[in-house]
């Protein structure tokens, strides 16, 4: 391995995760490389190289493989088969394994189950014979793609066994899972990042908020949640790592029914949109965790020193010629701008994050509000 490829990391996907991880691992004085087929990708517009291939391309592949000591992705839908082409080289975090379940409700569903760790009741549909053996208990439900499905694609609401065969057909038959809907009292997440040696730290339990199936509102503060849940929740976490022997930053998102009864929802092998906070109020932030797990680096535990609060900033307040108004958001006390470099807003996309952070969580939410109605977002 060469000097210059000693002291670079990579990363699978150009995305604002991967841009994030290239700004972390710069400030240590690492150079990055970048594998994305777009010539714009924001990560790679910000990197010391970016290779413009696909990512099954072999010749790309083993280019990035060259130039780096390591490599990690920002996202879950990366080719499982290109993490392990480059596993036989060189070190690959986290690995084709652990990608591969995160990539497949069933298999993670059957893998959380395996860990103890308890899901929502659900069914699985890849034949016409399970589809008519679905129980009625499991009504009204989510029918749900086992692959490729991300913020709220690939999920049709369903109420009755009619609803449920039109929905299937609607998404071609391809295998489902059918979850039972459930009354949540809360949504939230862990994340942590797990080292080669076994050591693992956690950043604080983020609360969430969803809409239209995108994540829009997480907050973050000492007592968001019971201290007894979130120290099950985080337990579970811990433990669908270590079982993986995963290395990385890992989230795993969790539903809070009215019972105290805590379920795991799904995985991420990566960080996490409900971390981003992470940068501004935390002294060591998600991004910064994923490098040090690629890099053999010592993990500390993270400490939270604002309550903080996070918004996702979509395409949808972006107006049809020019930008929001930022001087004014930018003006409020306590608020964080983070734009991804995205060239294009559209309706649904994530464009960038604002994080809020004050000295109680009382004045970061009221802030807060403030700035959804600069904006227009829609009070929460």
């Amino acid at each position: 391995m060469s000097a210059s490829a000693a002291r670079t990391l990579g990363v699978l996907g150009g995305g604002q995760l991967g841009r994030m991880f290239v700004h972390a691992a710069q400030r240590l004085g690492y150079s990055t490389a970048v594998l994305d087929p777009d010539p714009f990708s924001p990560a790679g517009l910000v990197s010391h190289h970016h290779i413009q291939t696909a990512y099954t391309d072999p010749n790309g592949l083993d280019q990035l493989a060259r130039c780096c000591r390591a490599v990690t992705t920002e996202f879950e839908n990366v080719p499982a088969l290109a993490l392990a082409h480059l596993a036989r080289s060189i070190s690959v975090a986290p690995g084709a394994d652990a990608v591969s379940i995160a990539q497949d409700r069933i298999r993670e569903k059957t893998y959380f189950a395996s860990c103890g760790v308890p899901v929502a009741p659900y069914a699985v549909i890849e034949t016409e014979a399970q589809l008519a053996a679905v129980s009625e208990q499991l009504l009204p439900g989510i029918l749900k793609t086992a692959r490729l499905g991300y913020d709220g694609k690939g999920q049709i609401r369903v109420q009755t066994h009619a609803e449920l065969a039109h929905a299937w057909d609607k998404l071609q038959r391809t295998p489902c899972v059918l979850e039972q809907l459930l009354a949540l009292q809360q949504e939230c997440s862990v994340i942590v990042a797990r080292g080669r040696d076994g050591s693992c730290v956690s950043l604080p339990l983020q609360c969430n908020r969803h809409r239209n199936g995108i994540l829009a509102v997480t907050e973050i503060f000492e007592g968001n949640i019971p201290e007894a849940l979130a120290q099950r929740a985080d337990t579970a976490t811990r433990t669908i790592a270590s079982h993986l022997n995963y290395v990385g930053v890992l989230c795993v998102e969790f539903f809070v029914l009215a019972s105290g009864e805590l379920l795991a929802n799904e995985m991420a092998p990566r960080p996490h949109n409900s971390g981003h906070y992470s940068i501004d109020a935390c002294d060591v932030s998600q991004f910064e965790l994923q490098v040090r797990t690629l890099a053999d680096l010592p993990l500390v535990q993270p400490r939270q020193h604002s309550p903080a609060l996070m918004l996702n900033l979509l395409g949808d307040i972006w107006p049809e010629n020019g930008e929001p108004p930022w001087a004014k958001v930018l003006a409020l006390p306590g608020a964080h701008l983070h734009l991804y470099g995205k060239t294009k807003a559209s309706k649904g996309r994530k464009m960038g994050h604002l994080t809020l952070t004050g000295a109680s969580m009382e004045a970061v939410r009221a802030t807060a509000q403030q700035a959804a109605a600069i904006l227009g977002i829609a009070p929460f």
